[in-house]
């Protein structure tokens, strides 16, 4: 990539941002254990890392831009697509499988009226039905919105978690 297409890729971004990106690339001994919070800080701004976002970490940090992207792909916590305004992740692993996750994806997606990317008609939500792991096990079934959980779930109980979010009865949480 050259330093013109580096430059106005990056004039998308606000200087602010591309700031604490330079700043995490010499906070580390090594440039590549600031790829994460330089993704976190671009997801941060836009809300996704569109594929030009990429390439300004990889030129900021001076790694190849694949490298980046192995590490923006692996990670489910990343975005390539614009998301809705609450992001609802249902865990699928084994635990929250045995106990309904299965079910509460089926309600969410019924109830919700999801496009092709998983998103509602009003942009209010974007569901993510392929999360490994969330890491409550005890809880199962459960979900994530905005980074936030809930647990012990049955479809129709993801649903009205949905629909207080949407009403402002549980209030925003970001």
């Amino acid at each position: 990539m050259t330093e013109g297409v580096a430059g106005e890729v990056s004039g998308r971004l606000s200087e602010s941002a591309l700031e604490r990106i330079r700043a995490m690339a010499r906070r580390y001994p090594s440039a590549r254990s600031a790829v994460l919070p330089a993704l976190w800080t671009i997801q941060d701004e836009l809300g996704y890392l569109p594929p030009w976002s990429i390439e300004v970490v990889a030129a900021e940090l001076k790694l190849l831009p694949g490298d980046v992207e192995a590490v923006s792909s692996f990670y489910s916590m990343y975005f390539n697509h614009k998301p809705g305004r609450h992001v609802v992740q249902v865990c699928l692993n084994v635990s929250c499988g045995l106990r309904g996750a299965d079910d509460v994806l089926s309600h969410l997606r019924e109830a919700m009226r999801l496009d092709e990317d998983g998103t509602t008609p009003e942009g209010d939500f974007t569901i993510e039905g392929t999360v490994e792991c969330l890491g409550a096990c005890g809880g199962a079934p459960m979900m994530q919105v905005d980074r936030y959980s809930y647990e012990d779930l049955t479809g129709e109980s993801a649903v009205e978690v949905l629909q207080k979010i949407r009403s402002g009865e549980i209030g925003e949480r970001r």
